[in-house]
């Protein structure tokens, strides 16, 4: 069992920034069953998509509509993912989702509501 728990969500100006912060915890055995790290929005009304990801090796991959504005990163001592967002626009307002991958289970935490707005 992973537990995730995000947060660093917020009201924020367009052009403006914000990181989000997902923490991972559980049993030793399940933090090194990790095998990859997802960062998902929903927008009221929408589909909740993939914003980020990146891989026990490092792979990253990104939507087109972040690419260049967000980055992906992690703190593997710490079982932390940040998502860094520079110059938010109004379209990415949404719940953010972190989601944590093992060999057998994809966990999900509760969300952090963004909001770009003047």
């Amino acid at each position: 069992q992973v537990q995730v728990v995000e947060s660093g969500g917020g009201l924020v100006q367009p052009g403006g920034s914000l990181r989000l912060s997902c923490a991972a915890s559980g049993s030793i055995r399940s933090m090194f069953s990790i095998t990859g790290w997802g960062w998902y929005r929903q927008a009221p009304g929408k589909q909740r998509d993939l914003v980020a990801r990146i891989d026990s090796g490092g792979g990253i991959n990104y939507a087109d509509s972040v690419k260049g504005r967000f980055t992906i990163s992690r703190d593997n001592a710490a079982y932390t993912v940040y998502l860094q967002m520079n110059s938010l626009k109004s379209e990415d307002t949404a719940d953010y989702y972190c989601n944590v991958d093992t060999v057998s289970t994809r966990y999900w935490g509760q969300g952090t509501q963004v909001t770009v707005s003047s």
